[in-house]
């Protein structure tokens, strides 16, 4: 009975001996992608890109008056945004040109890698430029910031959305599938109510392939209620106490009912099949 004890010893041993060796080691490139969704050169393509942008926003802010640079800070709530309308109102209207190009450039920076806020710039659209024109800036930055996020994704997002929404994406590729006859229908629906963020569909729609074409009609579409709405609350900035005013349950309800009509053709079809 002696000898299979020595034999079992013997092979912990060599299981120890083999995992303390230099070529059992696990790289540690290996380890930093099982840690992180992104491989090394994938991050290098994201890190590559946003530095671009970022150095476009740079060069346009530098062509702005050192006495402006002060007034410059992204709103995080709406006593902040009542301030920033106040500074930067009077040099909107002296040099509209050069502040539209920074408005823009920084909305659709935002939009494209995600930085919260965007819901501010909406809100600033409408307190500066009123109803029309500001609808018309916040779709066009919100369209050219998701078209931007979505080709982003198409080249590197898949480890990112897979690591964050794993079964989200899942059900979100199976809706997908079932509704292809009828999809921009269904992109409607989902870009004018709340039912999932447009971060998430500007991240899976190229990972579940969503053409570009249905993306692009479905989000310039899509996004108008929504702004109307946020381009009208910043015109009565004084009368809004938070962000979460804007969506109340008459609001939430507008909405819904857009988007079921979005999808009553679709709807109408499936039923016309059964019949």
């Amino acid at each position: 009975m002696a000898a299979p004890r020595i034999q079992v010893a013997d092979h912990d041993r060599d299981v120890e001996m083999a995992e303390d060796s230099p070529t059992s080691k696990k790289p540690v490139g290996v380890e930093f992608e099982r840690r992180f969704p992104l491989t090394r050169s994938e991050f290098a393509v994201a890190f590559g890109v946003f530095f671009v942008f970022a150095s476009g926003l740079f060069c346009i802010y530098q062509t702005m008056p050192a006495a402006e640079y002060g007034k410059l800070k992204l709103p995080r709530s709406v006593s902040d945004l009542r301030i920033l309308k106040e500074q930067l109102g009077t040099y909107a209207s002296i040099h509209p040109t050069k502040f539209m190009l920074g408005y823009c450039s920084t909305y659709i920076f935002m939009q494209t890698f995600m930085i919260p806020g965007t819901i501010f710039m909406s809100l600033l659209a409408g307190a500066l430029f009123g109803v029309i024109k500001g609808i018309f800036l916040v779709v066009f930055n919100s369209t050219a910031g998701a078209s931007s996020c979505y080709f982003l994704s198409k080249l590197i997002g898949r480890p990112i959305v897979y690591w964050l929404w794993p079964a989200k994406l899942k059900l979100f590729q199976a809706e997908i599938a079932k509704r292809r006859d009828k999809l921009l229908n269904y992109m409607l629906f989902l870009r004018i109510t709340p039912t999932l963020p447009n971060l998430f569909i500007n991240l899976a729609s190229p990972i579940v392939d969503v053409p570009y074409h249905i993306f692009f009609l479905a989000t310039v579409v899509g996004l108008v209620p929504a702004a109307y709405i946020t381009v009208r609350a910043g015109l009565a900035l004084g009368d809004l106490n938070s962000v979460k005013d804007l969506y109340g349950f008459k609001t939430l309800s507008v909405l819904f009912l857009i988007g079921f009509v979005s999808i009553l053709p679709t709807i109408l079809k499936r039923k016309r099949i059964y019949e």
